[in-house]
């Protein structure tokens, strides 16, 4: 397919809600569909209680088939979701890059560049050349995928075995792509729960599959209905739901844009007392830093994703083990060798982020080689499992990190030996005690502070008063910094 032609005043007449709505539409019909398919399980169900026979078994096998037309509709309701909901992202990127002209530099409505100075001139050319191409490369790749969009077809098992549990995620890659359309949807509309949670699934299947196994959880898990609700959200970008298991108090990944389409992508792991309950605000942290990478760097998509992949610890004495984070490490180096299996294109350039426990997952995952990412960022961190940025496999100069002057994690994250040493001292002279227990601690539970300049890692500013919290607050030192890193200009950090 040749590419289009995008002219300048079209793309500045272009409105991306246009195309957000009709997204939206998809999801809606995709949700009426799937009340309906619940509605006929319903009589099915009924129908073995008060007949058997011929009659009945007729009934089934249509009420059978109407349910697994319902199952593909909502498919392919889904996938055209995602192709729209991707257009309309790239032609918002696409509007916002020539949106500051330099003073002395005038653009006509038809594309015209002139004034002065001469580079100032050229530059501004360039970016709206790239806002073109942008746009047209969204316009092919969405004309591409919508033509590919399948409300039916025929399904058949595959006749290869799934990949075993000990599989990578390029081997999972494989086998996805040696199964043929029928069998692909065969898994989808039968095995969603064993398609959702694979890594090296392609991330749009994985959340067709998983948006499938939201109906068969109990409505009543906490945070289950504000899931389905952001999932459904058409005012924001548009959500991927990578994995959902409802197993103890549950566990969510979800993805802010598709991360296989993606050139920047963003791995947030949270800490202590995280759960599917309270993944809202998690996941609101992780939507401020794509937010504000697409505004410092619109030519390229940045997708971020709220990682609660491990059983976060939930009270104090389950937070001094290093048991969970050992555990998560596993699970996040899995998902990040997936994000490299299933992307599109050259390779994306990842960052993993760790805050408060969760730095110690993200510690744990770098303290071994291979872990795929190009930045190891920490923020509010109680340590992350060695002392030096020196043993994380991480490239030279990538390790980063930042505490608030105000984040408690430095007073209630002290190691055994720092607080011995803090109760001598306060014993020993006077005013000891304001002067131990008063001040922020680099000897914390989990080994050295990674913001503590002897640690090696780069350290960037966060706001005094940032508490615990506030590294994602808009408009804040932090969240920029965040950013910045993700979409690969942490040459702007000072060192």
């Amino acid at each position: 397919m040749s590419r289009p032609v995008v002219s300048f005043p079209h793309l500045r007449a272009t409105d991306p809600g246009c195309w957000r709505e009709p997204a939206t539409a998809w999801r809606v019909w995709a949700a009426t569909a799937g009340r309906w398919a619940a509605e006929l399980r319903a009589h099915a169900a009924r129908l073995r209680t008060i007949w058997r026979g011929s009659a009945a078994d007729a009934a089934a096998a249509l009420l059978a088939t109407l349910i697994r037309r319902l199952t593909l509709f909502r498919l392919g309701c889904w996938a055209a979701d995602q192709a729209l909901s991707e257009f309309a992202a790239a032609l918002a990127r696409g509007r916002s890059m020539p949106a500051n002209i330099p003073a002395g530099v005038a653009v006509t409505a038809d594309g015209t560049v002139s004034g002065r100075p001469a580079e100032a001139v050229r530059a501004t050319a360039a970016t709206i050349t790239a806002a073109l191409t942008i746009a047209a490369e969204a316009d092919s790749a969405a004309a591409s995928r919508l033509s590919e969009v399948d409300f039916g077809g025929p399904v058949r098992p595959p006749t290869v075995d799934p990949p075993a549990c000990t599989a990578t995620p390029a081997q999972v890659r494989r086998w996805w792509e040696a199964l043929d359309p029928a069998q692909r949807r065969w898994l989808l509309a039968t095995r969603p729960e064993g398609l959702g949670p694979l890594d090296g699934v392609p991330a749009a299947v994985r959340d067709l599959a998983n948006r499938l196994a939201l109906d068969d959880l109990p409505a009543r898990l906490p945070g289950l209905a504000a899931l389905r609700d952001r999932l459904a959200d058409g005012a924001g970008p548009r959500a991927y739901l990578l994995r959902i298991d409802p197993a103890g108090e549950g566990r969510a990944v979800v993805a802010v844009g598709d991360p296989d389409r993606a050139a920047n992508v963003l791995t947030q792991v949270p800490g202590m007392t995280a759960d599917l309950a309270s993944y809202g605000g998690e996941l609101a942290r992780a939507e401020r830093i794509a937010t504000r990478a697409h505004q410092l760097a619109p030519e390229a998509a940045t997708s971020t994703i709220m990682w609660l992949g491990y059983d976060a610890p939930d009270f104090v004495p389950e937070a001094a083990s290093r048991a969970q984070a050992t555990a998560g490490a596993i699970g996040l180096r899995g998902f990040q060798d997936g994000l490299r299996a299933t992307h599109l294109g050259p390779p994306a350039h990842q960052t993993v982020l760790g805050h408060s426990y969760g730095s110690l997952v993200v510690g744990a995952a770098a303290a071994r080689a291979g872990l795929a990412t190009d930045e190891v960022v920490f923020v509010g961190s109680p340590g992350v499992g060695v002392d030096s940025a020196a043993e994380l496999h991480a490239p030279p100069g990538h390790v980063w990190s930042s505490t608030s002057r105000s984040d408690v994690i430095q007073w209630a994250a002290v190691s055994p030996r720092s607080l011995a040493g803090d109760l001598l001292l306060s014993q020993a002279v006077p005013g000891g005690a304001l002067l131990a227990f008063t001040r922020p601690e680099n000897d914390l539970f989990f080994g050295a502070n990674p913001s503590d300049p002897a640690f090696g890692a780069r350290v960037f500013a966060s706001e005094p008063d940032a508490g615990h919290l506030g590294y994602w607050e808009p408009g804040s030192a932090a969240l920029d910094a965040l950013a910045a890193i993700a979409v690969g200009r942490g040459d702007v950090i000072p060192r």
